[in-house]
């Protein structure tokens, strides 16, 4: 099984976080895209959500407004409201940049079947030039009209990369488990490097990933569904600012294996650059 703009993956290599297919657990990967029907930059309707459970395992219940610029996206990814017109997701939730009206932004609500939930069709996808599948792991969405929903500020030093970070999504609660009605949020402490390059080698891009989780005992992570969704923390000012998407790791919550994420302060000004070319 491979993702559209994702290279195969090799024996012992963990994946992206789409729909989070994982190292271990390939088949339980399959049978869960299969079974949402979901593929990147896809004309797939939005899956719909079960009914209350957790989604970020071992997460609990996000307040109405609580995080205001969360996005769920229909390819099955997650997402944060940069602009009033352009979403930050992660590159390997999209096939390549270019015109693309096939993506729905759901934003307004934390139960994707609320009152106040919207949804906005995409206009134009960037996906971060010369991302291959390793690093890089940060794209942009221009939705075809504004949302009127409040920005999460983007991390522009490394001076916020540490510390304890919360998570947020509408993804499975457990390794396979089925896509969330209701978004849900957790807190995890960063990773050092050389400690996060202990459990994944090569494969981790340091520099331009960011580790965070229990190393210890798991328990809480982001898993299958919540890729491209922000890893954000409190700012010296007291605004929240985000530090991270959601990329890939080996299984859900597991001990020895953090969550990675792609480091948003290495990519500040690409990223704003690129959000500049799209008019947003």
């Amino acid at each position: 099984m491979s993702l559209t703009g994702v290279p195969p993956p090799t024996e012992g290599h963990p994946l992206p976080r789409q729909l989070k297919p994982l190292k271990r657990a390939l088949a339980v990967a399959a049978v869960a895209l299969a079974a949402f029907s979901l593929q990147p930059g896809s004309a797939q309707a939005t899956p719909e959500p079960s009914d209350p459970g957790p989604s970020v395992v071992g997460g609990t219940r996000a307040q109405q407004g609580e995080f205001p610029w969360m996005v769920r996206l229909s390819m099955g990814c997650g997402g944060a409201v940069y602009s009033k017109q352009i979403v930050l997701t992660a590159a390997h939730c999209v096939d390549g940049s270019g015109p693309d009206t096939s993506i729905t932004a759901t934003v307004g609500d934390v139960d994707l079947k609320g009152s106040k939930a919207i949804s906005v069709k995409s206009a134009q996808v960037l996906q971060a030039p010369g991302y291959n599948g390793k690093g890089k792991d940060w794209a942009l969405i221009k939705l075809a009209k504004p949302v009127s929903q409040p920005t999460l500020k983007i991390a522009e030093t490394a001076a916020d990369n540490n510390g304890e970070f919360t998570i947020a999504g509408w993804g499975a609660d457990r390794e396979g488990g089925q896509q969330q009605r209701y978004l849900l949020k957790a807190k995890v402490p960063f990773v050092d490097d050389a400690t996060c390059k202990k459990a994944y080698g090569n494969q981790l891009t340091p520099g331009d990933e960011i580790c965070a989780g229990y190393i210890d005992k798991g328990g809480v992570d982001t898993c299958q569904g919540d890729s491209g969704g922000p890893m954000f923390r409190k700012d010296a000012a007291g605004g929240w600012i985000q530090v991270g998407i959601v990329s890939w790791g080996q299984g859900c919550a597991e001990p020895g294996y953090p969550g990675v994420y792609s480091e948003v302060s290495t990519f500040a000004a690409d990223i704003k650059k690129a959000a500049q070319s799209l008019g947003g």
